[in-house]
């Protein structure tokens, strides 16, 4: 494994820390998706690096980290990896707000399809404050991408 690929991996390994650690119970609904983040960022970035079993095993590890039904999670975060690379050179060339509508509306397609799944699988019921994360990882989405920029290219990333 080379040190690019150690130091994506890293990003998205702390991606899963920041998912998963605490916050406020005030604030708590409100919590961007990091991971989804790291792994749009790193399927636009670098396609050829990052690909669909990356996001798969983040998403299995989500799953494991969570506690949620197995498999939910590296599903969305494959198709959501694949939607990402195969668009990654029209995504490129929108601005950082562009990019930021384009993340929160994976990140609805996300949190939809999560709630479609476990819906289908358990038995659980739609809030409407389930969608408050899009908003925050589409408002979080330029500093998140500035300084995931800012990682590949000081550490020469390719």
């Amino acid at each position: 494994m080379t040190r690019s690929l150690s130091l994506i991996y890293l990003t998205i390994i702390f991606a899963l820390i920041l998912t998963i650690s605490p916050m406020p119970d005030v604030l708590a609904p409100y919590r961007p998706d990091w991971a989804l983040m790291a792994i749009v960022y790193w399927s636009i970035a670098l396609p050829h690096r990052v690909n669909v079993l990356t996001a798969w095993i983040t998403g299995l590890m989500l799953d494991l980290l969570l506690g949620s039904v197995l498999g939910v999670n590296g599903l969305i975060f494959t198709i959501i990896a694949y939607v990402a690379a195969s668009n990654f050179k029209r995504i490129r060339n929108f601005s950082v707000w562009q990019q930021a509508i384009i993340v929160g509306m994976l990140s609805a397609f996300y949190h939809l399809t999560e709630y479609w799944l476990v819906f289908i699988l358990t038995d659980s019921y739609f809030f409407p404050s389930l969608m408050w994360p899009t908003v925050t990882t589409a408002v979080m989405w330029p500093w998140a991408f500035l300084l995931l920029r800012k990682i590949r290219r000081g550490f020469k990333i390719s």
